[in-house]
């Protein structure tokens, strides 16, 4: 059974994104642990990519720092394994096919397993070619997260029926990024998904106060939450911490 079903289990999910190693994994460990304190469901942890195509400027920066720092998919792996002797919510890896292949697919997936990462979130990945993926995937229990954004109209369907883990919706066009407003019609894509899985669904993609936390998370499952978060790691370094937990905990309290 798909450990990230648990986040889902109290009440609506609030779930942070952050980019390892930006400004250093120490860093990242100490903003991952404020998150979980104050409410966060289910960790989403980038491994940063030179070329992130969805990615806004916010997050392209993130990734840039990172790996100016040194980051390095290996020592993500230690670190992630020292962060489960504390952490206990379900963290996932949001990166690229590149990054998996060139590490070697069945190494970097088996690793996954071994340090008790839940599932992948690979947004260059097409439905189509998930089967690069997948039988792994599945072999060493990790679940291959899909995404469906606005334009997947007739295939939603589709993805909502093989969907492992969680499905992560995105809320626009385009790349990542806070926005003022959203204006898809999230609602009837939640409805399909409802119609085919009840694998839990959360939102993401422009979201970033407390109100529009709450307005996604009130026709889905949760609200997933990056470029705030990143922008606080910007503006703070290694004092961000204590700022994303504050953070986190207004997000967390609107989803009540």
């Amino acid at each position: 059974m798909s450990k990230i079903k648990s986040a889902f289990e109290n009440g609506k999910a609030f779930i942070a994104f952050i980019t390892c190693g930006d400004p250093d994994l120490e860093t990242t460990a100490a903003a991952v642990r404020a998150a979980v304190e104050n409410g966060a469901d289910l960790i989403e942890l980038g491994i940063p990519f030179s070329d992130p195509t969805a990615e806004g400027p916010v997050i392209q920066g993130a990734n840039i720092r990172a790996l100016s720092g040194g980051v390095t998919t290996d020592k993500i792996f230690t670190f992630v394994k020292e962060l489960r002797q504390d952490v206990k919510v379900p963290m996932v890896f949001m990166t690229y096919a590149n990054v998996i292949f060139s590490y070697g697919t069945e190494r970097f997936i088996s690793t996954c397993r071994d340090i008790e990462i839940d599932g992948l979130i690979l947004p260059d990945l097409p439905f189509e070619e998930k089967d690069d993926f997948l039988p792994i995937c599945h072999e060493y229990g990790v679940d291959l997260i899909s995404l469906i954004a606005p334009t997947s109209e007739n295939r939603i369907a589709m993805i909502a029926k093989e969907a492992d883990g969680f499905l992560y919706i995105v809320s626009s066009l385009g790349v990542t990024g806070t926005r003022s407003e959203i204006k898809t019609d999230l609602k009837s894509i939640v409805d399909v998904v409802r119609q085919n899985t009840d694998i839990p669904c959360a939102i993401g993609f422009g979201i970033s106060t407390p109100e529009q936390a709450k307005k996604m998370a009130d026709i889905s499952d949760g609200a997933i939450v990056g470029s705030a978060i990143i922008k606080l790691l910007e503006k703070h370094g290694k004092d961000a911490p204590k700022y994303v937990g504050e953070y986190v905990k207004s997000m967390k309290e609107a989803l009540r």
